[in-house]
């Protein structure tokens, strides 16, 4: 992956958030409590949890914020993994980690982590155009539904205000009949994703955090009981660390960490403003929506009546105008009352993933932390992570956070081989979306 370059690339939401506070690169010696590398969502929902607590908090972020992930996403706010569901969830952690005790912990963070977001963003007083009015999966096969219906007992049965939707109510919800049924989560909603990142990090500065952008991070070491972190121009000295990278992990920064996830691309797009009589047809209720294929299908729109979605493709030769063709028939496709279909934006940011599909959280080393795999859910559970890590950073004992904590990597067998296994597993995502 090429260095991060120090602007932010073109954008729906580099074109429609509010400004970043003012930050600076890190120039000369500091020190801290809590340095945290990385000012996506995990890294500044950690910085603001830390400050509010009263402890000092650094954040170092190699190009500006919500740069990586946090700044290019869809924007839906979602409370659920993206393929594990709870009872595999609670069943994937050892007895060793906690066992079922523990995974029913996380199952609980995830339950809250789109309520999380959306009450950060209300006490704070974020510009981040938040629209609580839940979140839709539907069903893109009748088989499917049994899926569905499995889900929404599993997530029933652990507090979660979800319902099942038959075909008629889902098709009056999204504004198609392209679908089977589905299920809802109110909690869930949308949001201008870097409008969140910036608003975070306006709040963690104003709560005491300091947040240094264009300070790479290019060495990090024990120094007596605690680290020292070199930058370009500087280095800070900080008694614990989390590392909030994901994705964006270089290889140098802590070693194998990198090999624990495996970036994927994920293109995003925008059609201009809808006129009111299509856009009252199309998900009237203001929903999030993203189905239950592996190729996802995925729709929202912004503050200004743009439909913004996306997808995934096998190889990124020609990126740009193959994703046009293949998005805007996808489109033509489900809402067949958009008519010819446009963009006016077409972006990509890297998703997260890891090889089971969950999410990790690792201490590398005594005050050391840091976790990997968002597999596309990376809005709520980023932020709600950043929370348990700054717990953790502040003195709670990591076993007793809302996360197992591991302290060996678990690595991508055939990490180097990383693209082609992407190119593999997308085309078998579309196979197995066409089987039952």
């Amino acid at each position: 992956m090429p260095d991060a370059p120090p602007a932010m690339p073109r954008s729906l939401w580099a074109a429609t958030a509010p400004p970043a506070p003012p930050t600076a690169p890190l120039r000369g010696e500091a020190r801290t409590g809590v340095a945290v590398i990385g000012a996506g969502y995990t890294g500044l929902s950690a910085a603001l949890h830390l400050a509010e607590a009263g402890i000092p908090c650094t954040v170092l972020e190699a190009a500006e914020i919500g740069w990586g992930a946090s700044g290019r996403n869809n924007g839906q706010v979602i409370p659920t993994l993206s393929r594990a569901d709870p009872d595999a969830i609670v069943a994937s952690v050892p007895r060793e980690l906690g066992g079922a005790e523990k995974g029913e912990a996380l199952v609980g963070l995830i339950r809250d982590s789109a309520a999380l977001v959306f009450e950060l963003i209300r006490k704070h007083g974020m510009r981040a155009e938040a629209v609580q009015n839940g979140w839709l999966q539907p069903a893109h096969r009748p088989s499917r539904m049994r899926l569905v219906e499995s889900r929404v007992r599993q997530w029933a049965r652990r507090g979660a205000p979800v319902r099942l939707l038959s075909r008629e109510e889902m098709a009056a919800l999204a504004g198609s009949g392209h679908w089977h049924g589905g299920w809802e989560n109110p909690t869930g909603g949308r949001i201008n994703p870097l409008g969140f990142a910036r608003g975070l990090a306006g709040a963690a500065i104003r709560a005491g955090a300091v947040v240094h952008t264009r300070s790479r991070v290019t060495a990090l070491a024990r120094e007596g009981t605690g680290w020292r972190l070199a930058t370009p121009e500087g280095a800070l000295r900080a008694e614990r660390v989390i590392l909030a990278t994901n994705a964006h992990t270089p290889p140098g920064l802590w070693p194998g960490l990198h090999r624990s996830v495996v970036p994927v691309r994920s293109y995003q797009m925008a059609t201009p403003v809808l006129s009111d009589n299509i856009r009252g047809t199309i998900l009237p209720g203001g929903h999030a929506l993203s189905d239950t294929r592996g190729d996802l299908h995925f729709f929202r729109f912004d503050a200004e009546g743009r439909l913004v979605t996306g997808g995934g493709l096998i190889l990124p030769l020609g990126w740009e105008g193959r994703i046009r063709r293949r998005i805007g028939a996808r489109l033509a496709r489900v809402f067949p009352q958009l008519g010819e279909v446009r963009f006016d934006y077409v972006w990509w940011g890297y998703v997260g993933g890891t090889a089971d599909r969950l999410p990790h959280v690792y201490e590398l080393a005594p005050g050391v932390l840091a976790w990997t795999g968002c597999n596309g859910r990376g809005v709520a559970l980023a932020t709600a992570l950043g929370r348990e890590l700054a717990r953790a950073s502040a003195g709670v004992p990591a076993r007793e956070i809302a996360a197992p904590v591991e302290t060996r990597l678990r690595t991508v067998f055939g990490h180097r081989f990383r693209a082609l296994g992407i190119a593999w597993q997308v085309a078998r995502n579309r196979w197995n979306d066409r089987r039952d």
